[in-house]
């Protein structure tokens, strides 16, 4: 059965509700519940995961196609920004003010983190400040109905985002989350880091010992969840993640590579006389261009560049976050 915090026998009102608008609302062609494929998804639910058909039938009569959620996937702002206005949303005083902030009163879980994993302070309060605004953005978007819209009215990713919203029934059922209650981004991302529900499952810790792993509303799980992510994907303690060169000559198309995963030598670039923080010749490296305020900028990017373009794969959304946790590490 759908493994809700409850029985049938016990349940709450809200969930005879939910029934009640599955009937009123079965005529509406609007709400998912109506949807051949939808249909079909349930009943892959009940067979896979021993789901309730009558329970998740009344979630999705509440769940509604939202026009809003697919005009947004198609302007994402890492697509239409040049990295000299991306900088800008991140490169504030108040974020910047913000992190420092967050750093100093969050110190002792942030050591903790860093401790067990090697991932600094600075990085996990940037992911943080880039994401979610230290927690306080963190979305309003119920998350059954954007992963819904994504999954069957969004063919181009349709598969992906299905699989995400399996993964989120599934871990409301884990959580004891009332799937309608449940809010984040249009994307389907939540809480303080921004997981999507299959990273959540994987990756979330529950770091204070309460018992639950709440990445919705617990700031110390959510500290402890990003830096077991970062170890993850293969954080390396101590190594930088990029910095700013000034090629002696312009570089060519082969020396900037499309693909986020180091796989230039430092010696392969030695012609372009950059600054390699005196790295040897056989260390990995990848050389990254991008719009800036006074043009053309280039960037020597190292392995943990690339994790972090395993938490969002934008080279941009890499440069906030690296350029903020410099910004708030300093005094």
């Amino acid at each position: 059965m759908f493994r809700f915090p409850f029985s049938l026998r016990n349940a709450p009102a809200w969930f005879f509700g939910l029934c009640l608008s599955a009937n009123t609302l079965s005529a509406n062609a609007e709400n998912y519940a109506t949807y051949p494929e939808v249909k079909s998804f349930i009943k892959e639910m009940v067979r896979k995961h021993k789901f309730s058909e009558p329970a998740l039938t009344a979630v999705f009569a509440e769940v509604q196609k939202q026009q809003s959620i697919l005009d947004a996937m198609n302007r994402p702002v890492e697509r239409v920004m040049e990295w000299r206005d991306y900088r800008k949303i991140f490169m504030t005083e108040q974020r910047i003010g913000g992190g420092k902030k967050f750093l100093q009163d969050n110190q002792a879980t942030l050591a903790k983190a860093e401790a067990r994993w090697g991932v600094p302070p600075e990085i996990v309060t940037a992911i943080l400040g880039v994401e979610t605004r230290y927690g306080e953005v963190r979305g309003n978007y119920r998350l059954v109905e954007s992963l819904s819209t994504l999954a069957f009215d969004y063919p181009r990713r349709g598969a992906f985002f299905k699989g995400e919203l399996e993964q989120l029934l599934l871990l409301s059922r884990e959580q004891g989350f009332e799937p309608l209650a449940m809010k984040g981004s249009y994307a389907g991302a939540m809480g303080y880091g921004q997981f999507m529900p299959s990273s959540y499952r994987h990756f979330a810790l529950d770091f204070d010992g309460d018992g639950r792993a709440d990445l919705l509303d617990n700031v110390e799980d959510a500290i402890g969840s990003i830096a077991h992510y970062f170890a993850k994907h293969g954080w390396q303690k101590g190594e930088g993640v990029a910095w700013q060169v000034y090629p002696k000559k312009t570089p060519t198309s082969a020396q900037l590579p499309g693909k986020q995963k180091p796989v230039q030598t430092v010696a392969e670039l030695a012609s372009l006389g950059l600054d390699t923080r005196g790295l040897g010749g056989k260390t990995r490296v990848r050389l990254i261009a991008e719009e800036g305020e006074a043009g053309r900028e280039y960037w020597l990017a190292r392995h943990n560049f690339y994790v972090i373009t395993r938490y969002n794969h934008s080279d941009m959304y890499a440069l906030a976050v690296h350029e903020l946790s410099e910004a708030i590490r300093k005094p």
